[in-house]
């Protein structure tokens, strides 16, 4: 009458029946692959069905050689557990262990897992344990009591039960599926959603105790790495053990580093904005060195409430920076990429700063060749529903000064309408125009580097060896102690203006191993960096900094 809640597969979408599958049917031929160490992490988030022009795991699996070429180390899948729809970003699922119809079947993923080890790439997926979809889920027709909590609520509805009468076996599914995802498909990794939308009283608590589960699983046979996105910047997920592995979880999506970058390049002081726009080359400086920029400071956005906790005793590889990611596109009304945002020369800067800084770095689809297309959010739900998500949406953007008329919200698109999903699919011909190729060869530069002069002295790196500087309200410099001892430096300026590095410090910068622009001329002797510029160095360790 309803599908298995630990259906395999749903060939005929949510409401339609399990199909039964062999889960020893395919042979793996990648029992060599041990993973890669976190430090080598250079990671690459699309969504299947709009990377491709097929929009499945074999239209990724025909792009891997691309991603090596350009220096990604590791994909990361947006959620592909089955939604309700043809198309959707997936954060919707209510089939936690069935691979989406949409992109083909399970062991089409495995072949796209597989063929990514042959190349060297982790693969990475995301989980969302915070709700279910609203269209689909029977779990809340006939186990409510026991998955679903009213004590607690979510953007999205009753909490899950993690912590309340008869939630043992509620944490039981969930370890479950975490574990059938690094175990049956041979995942390296799994990114949580939202756990700030999480909420358990116990101790353990869920995700700890998720974490454990894996570590003694099969984190004691390969590298499994465990990521977050959590709004509450609690560090106490991040802390590490004696000999500096995880004790939980491997890394948390920076946030805040992505909002004081996002707000120096646009001018942007709207939403959370408004939280980093009072000093946002300080928010920057705090995230290269410390982690988060709120650790326990008061947040406007969020009406004076406290946010954090001290991140400064974290190494840096417990942050992973970006400067996109499907969330900070795809919800904005309409969908727009950095790029279309800010001028080309500040983003290209701002760029050269995050790829060659201590803590992983992520790419967005598209972003490696300045894509310019929009990633919209998009849905398809039944008819009822889908009229309530539109309308929903462009609620959700009332506040802002562009849309408080009901015209102006009208324009939004509308996130069931099939153009919707076209519109957001990367256009690969554009990848071939020249100014793609600009882009491209910068990122390709810059992850070269990346591999060659960073990565190596990772291993081991130690939190509270950092620091930073303000020049001015574009500028900064920030070092890093490594773990051979050499200092990491960086001189950032984008302002319109030089910037004088003191004598002092660049009489002990012994080696300048990149600059961009890279066709301009940079004197170290002289501490002049140029307007619109950046500038790495690496000194020994007798001339180490700080």
């Amino acid at each position: 009458m309803v599908p298995d809640p630990a259906s395999r597969y749903q060939p005929q979408d949510v409401h339609g029946p399990s199909m039964i599958c062999d889960p020893h049917a395919f042979f793996w031929e990648d029992n060599s692959w041990h993973g890669r160490p976190w430090e080598e992490a250079v990671i690459y988030e699309l969504h299947v069905g709009t990377f491709s022009k097929q929009g499945t795991f074999a239209g990724v699996r025909k792009r891997l050689d691309y991603l090596v070429d350009l220096g990604i180390t590791a994909i990361e899948l947006m959620p592909v557990c089955q939604y309700p729809g043809k198309y959707g970003w997936g954060y919707d699922g209510v089939l936690l262990f069935a691979p989406s119809n949409c992109y083909g079947r399970p062991e089409d993923l495995k072949e796209l897992v597989q063929a990514a080890h042959e190349k060297g790439l982790m693969v990475f997926l995301d989980v969302v344990y915070n709700h279910f979809g609203p269209e689909g889920n029977y779990l809340y027709v006939y186990a409510k009591e026991a998955f679903f909590t009213p004590e607690f609520h979510t953007p999205w509805g009753d909490a899950i039960n993690f912590s309340g009468l008869g939630s043992r076996p509620v944490r039981d599914f969930y370890i479950a599926n975490a574990l059938y995802w690094l175990e049956e498909f041979h995942f390296d990794g799994l990114r949580f959603d939202a756990v700030h939308a999480i909420f358990d009283l116990s101790e353990p608590d869920i995700l700890q105790e998720i974490a454990q589960k894996v570590h003694d699983g099969p984190g004691r046979f390969k590298h499994i790495h465990l990521m977050l996105e959590n709004d509450h910047n609690d560090a106490r997920y991040l802390c590490r053990n004696a000999n500096g592995r995880p004790q939980y979880f491997t890394a948390q999506w920076n946030d805040d580093l992505h909002h004081a970058c996002h707000t120096l390049l646009t001018g942007e002081n709207t939403g959370y904005y408004m939280d980093y726009s009072d000093s946002p080359i300080r928010h920057l400086g705090r995230c290269l060195t410390e982690g988060f920029a709120y650790q326990g400071e008061a947040s406007r956005y969020r009406n004076g409430k406290q946010r954090g906790q001290p991140s400064r005793f974290l190494p840096p590889l417990a942050f992973v920076n970006f400067l996109q990611n499907h969330d900070q596109i795809g919800n904005r009304a309409f969908g727009e990429r950095l790029i279309t945002l800010c001028a080309q020369r500040d983003y290209l800067v701002v760029v050269s700063l995050l790829l060659l800084a201590p803590s992983p770095v992520l790419l967005f689809m598209g972003e490696e060749f300045g894509a310019d297309s929009p990633f919209y959010f998009f849905c398809n739900f039944s008819e009822e529903l889908a009229e309530n998500v539109a309308e929903g949406r462009r609620k959700e953007f009332a506040g802002f000064p562009q849309f408080t008329t009901p015209e102006s919200r009208e324009k939004i698109p509308d996130p069931n309408a099939p153009q919707t999903f076209q519109a957001s699919k990367i256009f690969w011909d554009s990848a071939a125009k020249r100014e793609s190729k600009i882009f491209f060869n910068h990122c390709k530069g810059l992850l070269n580097v990346r591999h060659q002069q960073i990565v190596p002295r990772l291993k081991g790196i130690k939190g509270d060896q950092a620091a930073f500087s303000i020049f001015s309200e574009k500028s900064l410099t920030a070092w890093w102690r490594l773990a051979d001892g050499a200092t990491l430096f960086v001189a950032f300026n984008l302002q319109d203006q030089d910037m004088l590095i003191p004598a002092e410090i660049t009489g002990r910068l012994s080696h300048l191993f990149y600059h961009y622009p890279q066709d301009e001329e940079f004197s170290r002797t002289a501490g002049i960096v140029p307007p619109k510029s950046i500038a790495w160095f690496l000194t020994d360790k007798e001339s180490a900094l700080g």
